[in-house]
């Protein structure tokens, strides 16, 4: 298992070419945030906004559509029940966030059917939350998409079969190898299991125990997927920086907010983009 550190990810972050334009750096579709859990969806798009995505649009219901306005101005809206507008939304994004306060209702799942029915492989998908819940209620198999399951220890239980106690690095690779997808285990100490090797982060803190981290970092990964050429390297910095940022508000704070998190990362991108010298 190697660990995930500031060393680790020297040179991972591109530099932005001096001439490009928004379309350079990815055009990411947000799918969820249903009736009562609008919140969510608005701090995943604002990660992937915050984290440079040059194009952010989300899928959610129409109740959230003003709050989203009003908190991010960037990002583009439409209502997620309509299948129509979902389908050709699907054709032209290069990344896919699907389940953050999606919620568990014959809608939501019509929704995640039709998601996993319509990538392609060129597409990134970030399987999170409440879709992850569906996945594995309903035995939905991960489509041919490059897709990314990012579960905490009790959403990994319910994919993996395996209780907290029972995992560990050897079934869980096992876990990872019949799910055909990499997986970011969320914990104290977020571990990544891609095809070939396990990552294990150095970073994060108590202070970050509180709802949306997660959301934030699904959010964190769509962003960096949608710019980097290699997405091991997207999805290792990803977990890092959430989790440095956190390290480093925590320092002076007894708890650390997931808008926080959000609000840092283009500082933290840009001091770590030119750290290092190769």
């Amino acid at each position: 298992m190697k660990e995930i550190n500031s060393e680790a990810i020297q040179g991972m972050i591109p530099k932005r070419n001096k001439e490009s334009h928004k379309a350079d750096y990815g055009r990411v579709l947000v799918i969820g945030g249903n009736e009562a859990m609008g919140g969510a969806i608005i701090l995943t798009a604002s990660a992937a906004v915050y984290s440079g995505a040059g194009l952010v649009t989300v899928a959610t219901a129409k109740v959230n559509h003003t709050a989203l306005h009003a908190r991010l101005p960037e990002a583009m809206v439409f209502d997620m029940y309509d299948a129509d507008r979902l389908l050709k939304q699907l054709a032209t994004a290069t990344v896919i966030v699907i389940g953050p306060g999606l919620g568990l209702s014959s809608e939501s799942l019509a929704i995640l059917k039709s998601v996993l029915a319509s990538v392609t492989k060129e597409h990134y998908l970030i399987v999170d939350g409440s879709a992850i819940t569906l996945m594995a209620k309903y035995h939905l198999k991960t489509p041919i998409a490059k897709t990314i399951y990012t579960p905490h220890l009790g959403e990994w239980q319910k994919l993996s079969h395996l209780k907290p106690t029972e995992q560990n690095e050897t079934l869980n690779i096992q876990a990872r190898k019949e799910l055909k997808a990499a997986v970011v285990l969320k914990q104290a100490r977020t571990e990544i299991y891609f095809l070939d090797e396990v990552w294990k982060n150095s970073q994060g803190n108590p202070a970050m125990a509180t709802g949306g981290m997660g959301d934030a970092l699904a959010g964190m990964i769509a962003g960096f997927s949608a710019q980097f050429k290699n997405n091991r390297f997207a999805i290792i910095t990803a977990v890092f920086l959430h989790s440095k940022i956190g390290d480093d508000l925590a320092k002076k704070q007894y708890v650390v907010l997931p808008t926080q998190i959000i609000a840092n990362i283009p500082f933290i991108m840009k001091e770590f983009s030119t750290k290092f010298i190769f």
